[in-house]
């Protein structure tokens, strides 16, 4: 089997895996989220790409820890500008994905986040 795209850790316990593409093991995990009590300060995300798209999305979520396979510079500002921290495997200039370019100027987590739903079909 493949390995997860995300997965969700408390104390080094996965609680939420993802085999999904794109940005959907993030909306796959804020259902999850809706129907659980926990306080996400106590949780690490790890995420194969996360781009600017992710991490607003990671943000709005109220995750505070993230690692990350690959982190886009413009998501590495998202992070960084919210106070999440986070390590990464390998730095790139930027993900080439619609969803990246789509989001060049957009800053709100929740605006982002509509664009981006809607554009997922969620």
């Amino acid at each position: 089997m493949h390995e997860p795209t995300l997965t969700v850790f408390r104390n080094g316990t996965p609680l939420f895996t993802s085999h999904s593409k794109g940005l959907h093991p993030l909306f796959e995990l804020e259902v999850y989220l809706a129907g659980h009590a926990f306080q996400l300060e106590n949780l690490i995300l790890q995420d194969k790409i996360i781009g600017k798209a992710a991490a607003l999305l990671i943000h709005r979520l109220g995750f505070r820890t993230v690692q990350a396979g690959i982190l886009s510079r413009l998501g590495e500002v998202v992070l960084q500008r919210h106070g999440i921290v986070y390590t990464t495997e390998q730095l790139v200039d930027r993900i080439h994905c619609q969803t990246e370019e789509l989001l060049a100027t957009v800053e709100d987590p929740e605006e982002a986040y509509q664009l981006v739903k809607a554009r997922a079909g969620w």
